[in-house]
């Protein structure tokens, strides 16, 4: 079991002298159509366009830092990224469910705040009323 050494081949310029490769020729024919001549047509067929399905990331993500809602805006950036990752994968008809509901979320967000909103400054009104009349001189 003795095996011969073995010889390195004797460098040369060529990459691989103990190989003979055959180099490839590519062709490329260029057609002129003639006056008479048939063509042959190539037909692509192309859908109607589609709109993409709003996902209202920017709107979630501001509900989420002003009008967080019992967590309504946090909800509504939660299915803005499922919407998102779905319009990604091209799931339009699940990104449309998850950007309406998203969307449904961040209008409850905004509503549910801003009667919050009103509620506090009539509290606070009515309040400052109220001291005001308590504090006059009895009737």
């Amino acid at each position: 079991m003795d095996n011969p050494p073995y010889s390195f081949p004797a460098r040369s310029n060529q990459p691989f002298p103990h190989h003979n490769y055959e180099h490839l020729k590519e062709e490329h024919e260029i057609g002129v159509v003639s006056p008479g001549s048939t063509v042959n047509a190539t037909v692509i067929s192309m859908r109607p366009y589609e709109p993409q399905p709003r996902d209202h990331i920017i709107w979630s993500i501001f509900s989420t830092l002003y009008v967080n809602f019992c967590c309504l805006g946090f909800m509504a950036l939660v299915f803005s990224i499922k919407a998102r990752d779905r319009k990604v994968v091209g799931d339009h008809s699940g990104a449309s469910s998850y950007g309406s509901t998203a969307k449904c979320l961040n209008i409850m967000a905004l509503v549910l705040s801003l009667l919050l909103l009103i509620l506090v400054v009539t509290l606070v009104i009515t309040g400052v009323i109220a001291v005001t009349d308590a504090m006059q001189p009895g009737d």
